[in-house]
């Protein structure tokens, strides 16, 4: 493949490096891969040899070579030289076709169903030496192999390995074909200089990369299949390093890019905590003292805010936003719908009037004259603190001095967005918040370019809720109850079941129980959100139950995202079993927020599969974010815990998120001391690092550095 041809896609100059070109060639270009097979193979994400590298055999067979059948561990793979006996079609149509086989102790049968007469005597002629490889099963005391996997001459015996690799299959690929395909592959692997610090990997006792690679294709036994042997650990440490490269890459260019230092005087903030009415916890002062620590500093903060339900997110940004008004400049606050952004507005408004800071609020509804003289008050200055949408991204938003930009990310910030947020102040601090507890691993795998606060405390007076699990069948004692508490003037979420994705049948479920509660309960009381109504109308149900004017609030998951209802102290969740742990996590915090107890009722089907009631369980026994997000974790998968497709989390093909945490963190401290000794990737080591961003595919990385 011509130079050129490989610039395509990277632009000029700094290409992919020349050693890397075999493994970003056609897949037809590997011996004994047609193009059949290489369209079979995309369905395994088989696009280019690479990827063939990275899809390790996940199980193997031994098919060491024995003297007999005799004595086998049966049923088992037996691999075998003996002399072919006499054939013996079926008499019938789709009957056995049965060949007589003897090695040195015993006779035993070769076994065919649906198998061509003359294919087999050509394969295995009667009075022929040939070794045999296949599963043997005793039928009536007779050993039979039934259509072995391998019949080789004695001289080709060789082709068979003594334990034999198994790999991922798809349709239309077997497992000779995958074997042979890796194997070519495995020819073009070059070698690579060392990109991993040698200290590093004389600890962990890890092989060169070509030589890891060669290892993890040919396990000897089942030993070497294992996460931990050091040519696969290897291998997944350089998968994690790469994306920990990438992400501190990004890290150093924010942290480059020169910060202002902002030092709170802390007049404001001890206004603030003069009108609460009661202190912080432990958690918050820690969180705060990091955020001062980083905005006093010269670069760039950019650091995420990790708080469960409930633990007070608000009260931190609050004080952070002071810092940045004492500093004499402003803060803006980004939340990802206006109904949410009135609702950070609500939550500031009495606490930015006790620290006497001008607060205002910038959403798409602002039009003509009434956004002219808030730009214009922003741009004076006169603002000290905003709280928009995403509108506050536009052209003619601008600030006077913008020293700090929090971003609610609901629907996460990628890195992407992150840098992007960062431009409309040129020197702007970053923090994003994020509700949803995220073990260890993953935030490392989602958020390595942040330093991360965590508030792992409830602040006191939040009282616990009571989680009840409740078959459907009693649905209507579930409606009794409700009419009781809204006669004492309580008020109730009602959240309906999203059934497969299709948005007609969610609708005709919310809003059939919608008219059933109306019916049970009174036409005046029950309101009705979902994902189809046009917004104003959402806003407006939203609103009412707000106010108080409707006491139910019937909902699809629209509501799991941050609206606060202090008086509402009841949460139904009906099919609750079809909902996934962290969803039910959010939708349960949306209670508990007043002075009353509150109650989390979980409306289950029958009969509960078991990772359902697994789930439910969880729920019941308690209410620690960071616990459930671990269960779910272990029961769904790291893809599947954040949704991979919008999660941002990268796709690896040979380290495991869930079971190599501890990787993951070496990886991250790795990535961000080589970036501190060589921030250009200008040494040896540096060098090396690059090829291996361009072997793992960081685009995003490369451009990063080549942009400098």
């Amino acid at each position: 493949m011509s130079n050129s041809a490989e610039h395509g896609e990277n632009g000029p100059k700094k290409g992919r490096p020349e050693p890397l070109f075999p493994l970003f060639a056609e897949l037809e270009t590997l011996t004994g891969v047609g193009p059949k097979t290489a369209k079979a193979l995309a369905a395994l994400d088989i696009e280019k040899p690479r990827d063939l590298l990275f899809t390790l055999p996940h199980s193997g067979v031994d098919r060491r070579m024995r003297a007999t059948v005799q004595g086998a561990d049966l049923p088992g793979v037996v691999t075998v030289e003996a002399t072919i006996g006499q054939h013996r079609a079926p008499s019938r149509r789709g009957g056995a076709y049965r060949i007589t086989a003897e090695d040195t102790a015993t006779t035993f049968q070769i076994v065919f169903f649906h198998a061509r007469d003359e294919y087999l005597r050509r394969m295995l002629p009667t009075g022929a030496r040939r070794v045999l490889s296949g599963k043997v099963e005793l039928f009536d005391g007779v050993a039979q192999m039934v259509h072995p996997d391998h019949m080789l001459s004695p001289e080709e015996a060789h082709e068979i390995p003594a334990f034999e690799p198994v790999y991922p299959l798809t349709a239309g690929v077997t497992q000779r074909v995958m074997f042979k395909a890796a194997q070519a592959a495995l020819l073009r692997a070059p070698e690579l200089a060392e990109w991993i610090d040698p200290a590093q990997k004389a600890q962990a006792g890890w092989p060169d990369w070509h030589t890891a690679v060669e290892a993890a294709h040919t396990p000897q036994d089942i030993g070497d299949l294992s996460p931990a042997d050091p040519a696969r650990a290897r291998l997944a440490y350089d998968e994690l390093m790469a994306h920990q490269l990438t992400l501190a890459l990004a890290r150093s260019r924010l942290k480059r890019a020169k910060g202002r230092a902002s030092i709170g005087t802390g007049v404001l903030q001890s206004k603030v905590l003069d009108a609460l009415p009661y202190s912080p916890t432990g958690a918050q002062t820690r969180a705060i003292a990091e955020i001062a620590g980083d905005m006093a500093g010269s670069a760039r903060m950019n650091r995420l805010l990790q708080g469960d339900v409930g633990a007070g997110k608000t009260l931190v940004a609050l004080k952070a936003l002071l810092i940045a008004v004492e500093a004499g400049g402003q803060g803006v606050m980004m939340a990802p719908t206006e109904i949410l952004a009135r609702q950070h507005l609500e939550g500031l408004r009495p606490l930015a009037e006790a620290a006497g800071v001008r607060l205002e609020i910038l959403t798409g509804r602002d039009k003509g004259a009434e956004r002219r003289v808030k730009l214009a008050a922003l741009a004076a200055g006169d603002i000290g603190i905003l709280v928009g949408t995403h509108a506050v991204f536009q052209k003619d938003v601008g600030f006077a001095d913008l020293r700090l930009a929090i971003v609610d990310e609901q629907h996460r910030f990628g890195v992407r967005q992150r840098l992007e947020l960062g431009r409309k102040g040129d020197k702007a601090d970053v923090l994003v918040m994020t509700a949803t507890p995220i073990p260890r691993s993953l935030s490392l795998a989602q958020y390595g370019d942040m330093d991360i606060s965590v508030l792992d405390e409830k602040p006191p007076g939040r009282k616990p809720i009571k989680t009840a699990l409740v078959r459907m069948e009693r649905m209507d004692e579930v409606v009794d109850r409700l009419r009781r508490a809204i006669a004492e003037g309580r008020q109730a979420y009602w959240v309906c079941p999203l059934v497969e994705e299709s948005e007609s049948v969610d609708l005709s479920s919310a809003e059939e129980r919608f008219r059933r509660l109306r019916a049970a309960l009174g036409e005046a009381h029950v309101g009705l959100v979902h994902g189809q109504m046009p917004s104003e109308q959402k806003d407006a149900a939203m609103r009412a139950f707000q106010r108080g004017e409707t006491a139910v609030l019937v909902s699809t998951t629209v509501i799991e995202v941050g609206v606060d209802v202090p008086n509402a102290s009841i949460m139904v969740i009906e099919r609750a079993e079809s909902f996934g742990l962290a969803q039910l996590h959010q939708l349960r915090g949306r209670v508990g927020r007043g002075e009353a107890a509150s109650t989390c009722l979980l409306l289950y089907q029958t009969p509960l599969s078991e990772s359902g009631e697994q789930r439910l369980a969880t729920m019941r026994d308690t209410e620690d974010g960071f616990r459930i997000a671990e269960v779910d974790l272990e029961m769904r998968g790291a893809g599947d815990l954040i949704g991979t497709a919008q999660s941002g989390l990268p796709k690896f093909r040979v380290a495991d998120l869930e079971g190599q945490t501890a990787l993951m963190a070496v990886a991250q401290s790795d990535a961000r001391k080589l970036l501190v000794d060589d921030p250009e990737l200008i040494s040896s080591r540096g060098q090396a690092a690059r090829v291996l961003l361009w072997l793992m595919e960081q685009d995003q990385a490369i451009r990063l550095i080549e942009v400098g």
